[in-house]
This record gives structure tokens, C-alpha cells and sequence, in this order.
């Protein structure tokens, strides 16, 4: 039991220093503070790949959110942090990269991917229906020269 107890304690305290504040900012209004939202929803964790940057409690998440408040407060309109970040970080470090050449396995890819399997499990279902005919005919034929 004490050594249970130990483990408790101890992965606790692991957990404690693992664990990271979020620092508020300061917001001037309330508008200010969906628009900082809206567009941490709208970019993407470099690091995690998978999150955006307002889901993300990875260390650069924290910068970039950071980054994006103080370009903010610089009077950056939303496509210019945009495009700033684009820069830095290419079209992946947006939800919906635009369409063009670079993004376009982005975007058609799992189309093309969906397509190719439907053609194989078409291609595989008219082989066997084939194949289950060209077996029936022959058991066919065979059974009626048995008579």
C-alpha cells in the first residue's frame, strides 16, 4: 500500500512539472478576443501537424499564439498574420491552403486515392463474376455429357 502510495505521489509530482500555465492576455475588448480565437482556430500546430493552434499545448503553439496576439496589437489585419506565418511556415500552417499547383495533391489527393481503390474493387468484382461463370459453363457442360 505504501508503495502504491509512493508511485501516486511521485507521478504527481512528474505530472506537476510537466504541466503548463496558460498566461491570459490581455484582450482589449471582447472582439479582439474572438478575433484571436477565430484565427488560432484557423492555423495549424507546426509541431503537432494535427491540431490547431489553439488545441495545441505544444511550446511553439504557445509562441505563435503569442506571436499572432502581438501582431494583433501591432494592427495587422487577420490576412496579413496570415500571410506572415505562411512565410514562415509555408501553406501547412493553414487549415485550408489555397488551391495551386504546390497543394494540389493536398487537396485531390485523397479523391484520387478513393477512385483508385473503386477501379480495383471493380476490376476484382468483374474478374471473379467471370471466373464463376466460366466455372459454371464447364460443370455444365461436364454434368451434361455424364448423361
Amino acid at each position: 500500500m505504501r508503495r502504491l502510495l509512493a508511485l501516486l505521489v511521485f507521478a504527481l509530482a512528474i505530472g506537476a512539472c510537466f504541466a503548463q500555465a496558460i498566461q491570459p492576455l490581455p484582450f482589449r475588448d471582447r472582439a479582439e478576443e474572438v478575433r484571436f480565437q477565430k484565427l488560432s482556430a484557423e492555423l495549424r500546430c507546426p509541431m503537432c501537424q494535427n491540431e490547431t493552434l489553439a488545441d495545441s499545448n505544444a511550446p511553439i503553439a504557445h509562441d505563435l499564439r503569442r506571436q499572432i496576439f502581438d501582431l494583433m496589437q501591432a494592427g495587422k489585419s487577420d490576412e496579413e498574420i496570415k500571410s506572415y506565418l505562411v512565410q514562415r511556415y509555408s501553406d501547412f500552417v493553414l487549415y485550408q491552403p489555397p488551391v495551386k499547383p504546390g497543394t494540389w495533391l493536398l487537396w485531390f489527393g485523397p479523391g484520387v486515392v478513393l477512385l483508385a481503390g473503386a477501379v480495383v474493387v471493380a476490376l476484382q468484382v468483374r474478374r471473379r463474376s467471370r471466373n464463376a461463370t466460366n466455372n459454371n459453363v464447364a460443370t455444365t457442360a461436364d454434368n451434361e455429357d455424364d448423361w
